[in-house]
């Protein structure tokens, strides 16, 4: 999951997870169609910030893709926070659940 600065526009914000798509790609990896949440407000201020977009995709990738996308989200200026869930084996597939409407 992503949470991308609200300053972007839709199409910088899918530029930005383009970005991090293309890594995975690139080196062999598979990534799953990024699913937007949109525009929600934080649970907390960060840098000053009170809202976010959001950005949920699932991927498959090798370790040192892994730590080098790692590095990559943590000094990206786009991206608020980030997190990386590694899933068990017998995780079967489910497709993403929809976001609640939340005002933002």
């Amino acid at each position: 999951m992503l949470i991308v600065i609200p300053e972007l526009d839709e199409e910088q914000v899918e530029n930005t997870v383009g970005r991090f798509r293309t890594i995975i790609e690139r080196t062999g990896g598979e990534a799953g169609e990024p699913k937007h949440w949109g525009r929600r407000k934080l649970a907390y201020e960060i840098d000053n910030r009170t809202d976010g977009f959001y950005v949920v995709m699932e991927f498959t990738t090798g370790e040192r893709t892994l730590v080098e996308l790692k590095r990559i989200l943590r000094v990206s200026d786009d991206v608020l926070r980030h997190t990386i869930v590694k899933l068990p084996p017998s995780y079967a597939h489910k497709p993403l659940p929809e976001p609640e409407e939340v005002p933002a």
